[in-house]
C-alpha cells in the first residue's frame, strides 16, 4: 500500500512514543516504599500475557485479550501513571480522548483500529475486555508480591484491591492461587526438575 509519508511518520512517532513507557515508572509503588518499581511497558507485557491466558481460559480471543493489555495504559506517555490515591484531585483526559490525539495523523484505518481497541477496553462490553482488566489487576498483585517477597512490607493493600476487583472465574481462580503460590515457586520446581531433563538437541 502506498501510505503517504505524513502517516507513516505519524506511526513511527508512535512507537517512539510507546517506547518512552519503557522509561516511566508505576508511581503508585512509591507510597508503599518501592525503591525502583517496574516502568509502565514492563506491566503492561505482563498484562498481555495473563490476559491471553486468561482469554483461553475463558473461551475468548487470546490474541484481541494480548493486545487489549498491550494498550490499556498506552496514554501514559501523555498523561502520566496517576496513583489511585490521586486520582480524587487529578483530572486528566479520558484514554479514549489521548488516544485520539496519539493516532490522529495515522492512516485511517490504522487509526480506527486503536480507538477501536481503546474503546472497547474502557466500556468493558466484551469478554476479551474483561480479562484484559483482570489481566491488569492480577499482574498488579503479582507484582506486589513479588516486592513483598523482596522485603517490602506495605504492599498487602496493593494485592487486596486487586484481587478484590476480578470479574472473570478464571481470574478470581488464579488470584486465590496468587495468595499462595510464592513469586519464586517456579524457580525451585525449575532448578529441582533441571538434571532430570533431557537437553535439546540441535537439529
Amino acid at each position: 500500500m502506498d501510505y503517504p509519508e505524513t502517516e507513516l511518520t505519524s506511526l513511527l512517532s508512535f512507537a517512539y512514543e510507546m517506547g518512552y513507557l519503557k522509561r516511566v515508572p508505576r508511581s503508585g509503588w512509591f507510597i508503599a516504599g518501592v525503591q525502583d518499581p517496574e516502568s509502565i511497558a514492563e506491566h503492561s507485557f505482563r498484562v498481555a500475557i495473563i490476559a491471553m491466558l486468561l482469554a483461553q481460559l475463558e473461551g475468548a480471543d487470546p490474541g484481541k485479550a494480548a493486545v487489549l493489555g498491550l494498550l490499556h495504559d498506552s496514554q501514559e506517555s501523555r498523561i502520566g501513571d496517576v496513583p489511585s490515591v490521586g486520582r480524587a484531585y487529578v483530572r486528566t483526559a479520558s484514554n479514549p480522548t489521548v488516544t485520539a490525539d496519539q493516532t490522529a495523523g495515522f492512516p485511517p484505518a490504522a487509526a480506527a483500529l486503536v480507538r477501536a481497541l481503546v474503546g472497547e477496553y474502557e466500556a468493558r462490553t466484551s469478554l476479551e475486555a474483561l480479562c484484559a482488566k483482570d489481566a491488569d489487576k492480577l499482574e498488579c498483585a503479582l507484582q506486589a508480591r513479588e516486592y513483598e517477597a523482596a522485603g517490602n512490607r506495605d504492599v498487602a493493600p496493593w494485592v487486596e484491591t486487586s484481587l478484590a476487583g476480578l470479574r472473570t472465574e478464571s481470574g478470581r481462580r488464579l488470584g486465590e492461587l496468587c495468595r499462595r503460590v510464592e513469586p519464586r515457586a517456579w524457580w525451585a520446581q525449575a532448578a529441582a526438575e533441571y538434571p532430570a531433563r533431557p537437553r535439546a538437541v540441535p537439529d
